[in-house]
């Protein structure tokens, strides 16, 4: 392995930016596959998270791109990427390697406006980096023409091909010229993933830098029973928080969307410095967190699985699973946000009694077992738990219904009361004396010939004389 980067081929403008940025030594997958890379070989590279694979083709791919220019709406490589983030984040890896060429970069993502990329893409790009949908959706408005694309990246390839971008790759593939480098890089490659890139790729060599599926010695594993009460679980995952050893920052990971958002809400209320980062969000308000949280403006950052895959933050010192990942392959991404580049990291994993099986699919992955970690002076009963977590209101009708045994029984009981004597009914009211009737004879008869004295009686609802219709015999003439 090279002792520095000046020995892997790399341009003097290459590798004086990397000397710049503070990198002497490079790392494991980037001395194996760059000068592949630079010989224009297909690549499909495996080597665990935080080991440099973004470097391993950002720098020889700006080397590659010093000779020839760009031309409009024709981009010469196409780097894809599953999320918003992990395509941001590699072009800032562009700009802070590219800064002595003169190379433009179109970056199309989600939730940035169409007009802003069609300008770098009118004016020509060197280097596209999308995702795939967006990147579609500017190929069928008539702005992108990927008959000039040299070289295709697709980054965290499981992730991409197991996570239902198929269709999109299949699609994107049979755009672009068959005569092209393909380069896969990812740190897990299950078999049948495997067998996907056999038709996307042609005689690639095969770059395995660790054991595949392993995770980071310098990771200090360790797994928490706790209860399937969400209440209980974020009981023990703040007295984890605040007993943590030298904790200086944490991504804390579930596994559904909105309860990201209740666990940040929930963190909040006691007092933490923590936000949310989920696909939900709009693109503006995720950068915006994740920038708070890389410039350690917050502590603690809930994320979806958004943010296992690829993120850059180099001294993330604690990560904790609050829900074991249902994808045994998602855990070792997860734990990777830690223990980054040689540093020493912390994970914890909070599993429920259903989990079983998710751990056991694990364990069986990674090949080695979690030391279990007791939590002393469990907070973990549901009383202290709801107390200490958001209060809950209740109807007011409901109220008293279901009250707490315990309460009751801490009231003393009621001492007997005398005998009341029986409440005496009030007199009744005199009733009131009817106006006597008028006298039968005093209203003429009918003239239909019927009993005067019923023809007198008002009918009901009526105050007057009776209507001379209403008294009409009904026995026909």
């Amino acid at each position: 392995m090279s002792e520095d980067f000046s020995g892997l081929g790399l341009s003097a403008k290459v590798t004086d930016a990397v000397a710049a940025a503070g990198y002497t030594k490079p790392t494991e997958i980037q001395a194996q596959a760059i000068p592949h890379v630079l010989q224009k070989q297909d690549i499909i590279g495996i080597a665990q998270t935080g080991t440099g694979k973004t470097a391993s083709f950002v720098l020889p791919m700006l080397t590659l791109l010093e000779s020839g220019r760009a031309r409009a709406r024709m981009p010469r490589t196409l780097i894809l990427e599953p999320t918003r983030e992990l395509a941001a984040q590699v072009a800032e890896n562009f700009e802070k390697y590219g800064k002595n060429h003169r190379l433009t970069m179109a970056l199309l993502i989600g939730g940035v406006s169409f007009d802003d990329q069609n300008k770098v893409l009118d004016r020509g790009a060197d280097v596209l980096i999308a995702t795939p949908g967006r990147m579609l959706d500017q190929f069928e408005r008539g702005r992108i023409l990927l008959s000039g694309v040299d070289i295709l990246v697709i980054d965290e390839a499981d992730r991409m091909l197991d996570m239902g971008f198929i269709p999109d790759i299949e699609r994107i593939c049979g755009l672009l010229p068959p005569r092209r480098q393909t380069l896969f890089f990812s740190a897990t490659m299950p078999p049948e993933i495997e067998r996907l890139t056999k038709r996307f790729l042609r005689d690639p060599v095969r770059l395995e830098v660790a054991r595949k599926n392993s995770t980071a010695e310098t990771i200090d594993q360790k797994l928490v029973k706790v209860s399937s009460k969400p209440e209980d679980k974020r009981a023990v995952l703040r007295q984890l928080i605040r007993g943590a050893d030298s904790l200086t920052n944490a991504i804390i990971f579930c596994n559904r969307k909105r309860d990201v958002a209740t666990l940040a809400r929930s963190l909040q209320r006691h007092g933490f410095s923590v936000g949310a980062l989920h696909g939900d969000m709009d693109q503006k308000s995720r950068m915006e967190t994740l920038d708070a949280f890389k410039t350690n403006k917050l502590t603690l950052l809930v994320a979806s699985d958004v943010a296992a895959r690829g993120l850059d933050i180099p001294a993330v010192s604690h990560v904790f699973n609050f829900d074991v990942p249902t994808h045994a392959e998602d855990y070792i991404h997860r734990i990777g946000r830690t223990g980054r580049a040689g540093r020493a990291g912390t994970s914890l994993t909070l599993a429920a009694p259903a989990d079983g099986k998710y751990l056991d699919a694990i364990l069986k992955l990674i090949q080695k077992d979690i030391p279990l970690l007791k939590v002393d002076g469990e907070a973990s009963s549901a009383t202290e738990a709801v107390a200490d977590d958001e209060p809950r209101s209740e109807p007011r009708s409901r109220r008293g219904r279901g009250r707490d045994k315990r309460s009751d029984d801490a009231k003393p009981a009621r001492e007997p009361t005398e005998a009341r004597p029986p409440r005496e009914k009030p007199e009744a009211k005199p009733q009131r004396e009817k106006s006597p009737r008028p006298q039968r004879d005093e209203r003429p008869a009918s003239k239909s010939g019927r009993d005067p004295e019923y023809a007198s009686d008002t009918p009901f609802g009526s105050d007057g004389p009776v209507p001379a219709f209403l008294l009409r015999s009904s026995v026909a003439r």
